[in-house]
């Protein structure tokens, strides 16, 4: 079993964070019961992957018997997580208090784009909002264009998702102390601030200015930033530390004299003499040339290829589940280890099964579907 082995989560069917925060939940060990909408299709949006470990039960919220079956498995879980809007899981009769009346130990995962509270708080949003109002969007990009969206990495899952289970974790490790669950309170605009805790250090101590490209982590610096390759590939150089920087000059074979590391304002030149060396050659070729250096030199793999390049393959990095390779569960453990247990569910897949595991009767069960409050 993995490390959260014995934790019963309920995790309320919703999109992005939510499902995120469950499948890494669910990957440590926590036995991760999905409530799903008895006219959820039959794989939602990224279901397979997000969904993998998970059990799933079907049911009807808007009825006052498919709101009592969610009550009544709160009072033996661990955890329940939801990402409704402020205020919709209290009108649905599954709010915090509502839950924690029957199980003062619950901890209730909250997750939303603004938080509970806040003028925003009520706005639809999605990754893009969240950094762009957390000051995170604008440093990335071009310097000469408009900022660029880092997919849905920054706010959905790292400051999102990520953040959920380590409070949902965190809460859980309290009370063991205490005996009392809590509410968590995850915003992404919180998440997205609090990734940009170095940056804005950066900022306050002048070592960082607001123009894009002008900086040592944002392209600005030759020696940290991709350049194309012959074959339209890329590579990633960040050679920061000197001696990582000197083996950059090394293996390039370039005179130390003339690639001085520090003068900013010879930054946007020898960003420019570095990308026609590397568009001389095809990215494997690099490869070949910076095999074994610590000069922080990669080749920057697509999707496809980063499941078997040699050292993905070595750690196990991907493994194979519903016909193709999902990122593997991290971190990694020595005694307890986490994995996946099994494929993602259909909707109510396992409603029977969790029904009675909650210690309802089969007659209870037989009603609860006759009267469509469960699937």
């Amino acid at each position: 079993m993995g490390p959260l082995g014995g934790v019963l989560v309920l995790e309320l069917a919703a999109i992005g964070p939510v499902p995120f925060a469950g499948m890494v939940l669910a990957d440590l060990g926590a036995e991760v019961v999905r409530v799903d909408r008895p006219a959820a299709p039959a794989l939602p949006f990224a279901d397979a992957t997000m969904g993998r470990g998970k059990r799933s039960i079907a049911v009807d919220l808007k009825q006052r018997a498919g709101r009592d079956v969610v009550l009544r498995l709160a009072a033996g879980a661990d955890v329940l997580l939801e990402g409704f809007r402020p205020g919709v899981a209290e009108r649905l009769g599954v709010g915090p208090r509502s839950c924690r009346r029957r199980n003062p130990g619950l901890v209730f995962g909250r997750m939303t784009g603004w938080g509970q509270d806040g003028p925003e708080a009520q706005r639809a949003g999605h990754d893009l909002n969240y950094l762009s109002l957390a000051g995170a969007l604008h440093p990335i990009g071009p310097g000469r264009a408009v900022p660029t969206p880092p997919l849905n990495y920054v706010a959905d899952f790292g400051g999102g998702g990520m953040l959920l289970a380590l409070g949902v974790v965190s809460a859980l490790l309290e009370r063991a102390h205490s005996g009392r669950g809590q509410v968590v309170d995850a915003a992404m605009v919180d998440g997205a601030a609090l990734q940009t805790a170095f940056v804005r250090e950066l900022l306050a101590r002048g070592q960082w200015t607001e123009e894009r490209e002008r900086n040592i982590l944002d392209g600005g610096a030759h020696f940290y930033r991709t350049y194309a390759t012959l074959d339209g590939g890329f590579v990633a150089v960040a050679a920061i530390e000197p001696a990582f920087y000197a083996t950059l000059l090394e293996r390039l074979r370039l005179d130390p004299a003339a690639w001085p590391q520090w003068e900013r304002r010879r930054w946007p030149q020898l960003s420019r003499r570095l990308a026609r060396i590397f568009s001389t050659r095809a990215r494997a070729e690099w490869e070949a040339v910076f095999a074994g250096a610590d000069a922080c030199v990669t080749p920057v793999l697509t999707l496809s290829e980063a499941p078997d390049h040699p050292h993905a393959l070595a750690r196990r990095g991907f493994v194979e589940l519903d016909g193709w390779r999902q990122p593997a569960p991290a971190p990694r453990f020595g005694r307890t280890p986490a994995r996946v247990r099994r494929p993602a569910p259909a909707p109510g897949q396992h409603t029977r099964q969790v029904l009675a595991r909650g210690g309802f009767s089969p007659a209870e069960i037989a009603a609860l579907r006759s009267s469509g409050a469960v699937r």
